[in-house]
């Protein structure tokens, strides 16, 4: 018995740009970046930046719920391939394809949060 599942938790590195295939297929290609389980060196966490890849409405919805810095947690499989570059050095890739990813937090979420570590803390009484 053979598996490929892939789950984990990152952030979005950039705003989402959703396209359509030719044959009318929403998609959209994007960075995850998930922090390494241990520390570097100097004391500080490492992340990892994966390539996730989702369709239809994953895409859509991930598109309109969530941006830069979205915490999302994604389930889905690794895909490898390859190309030539326009030298003719064959590149391998390895994707996640995303199966279904419920966001963490909102677009609306993260830029309240932004702005509330941007505002001065009141001291309590």
């Amino acid at each position: 018995m053979s598996m490929n599942i892939v789950m984990m938790n990152g952030r979005l590195v950039k705003d989402l740009e959703l396209r359509k295939s030719q044959s009318g297929v929403s998609n959209v290609r994007f960075t995850l970046a998930v922090n390494r389980n241990r520390k570097n060196e100097q004391g500080e966490n490492e992340a990892d930046f994966l390539n996730c890849i989702a369709f239809n409405k994953t895409a859509e919805l991930l598109t309109q719920y969530c941006g830069k810095g979205s915490k999302i947690s994604i389930r889905g499989s690794l895909q490898t391939g390859s190309y030539d570059d326009k030298d003719g050095k064959k590149i391998y890739t390895t994707d996640v394809m995303v199966n279904e990813t419920p966001p963490l937090d909102s677009k609306k979420d993260s830029q309240q949060g932004q702005l509330q570590q941007l505002q001065p803390q009141q001291p309590q009484q």
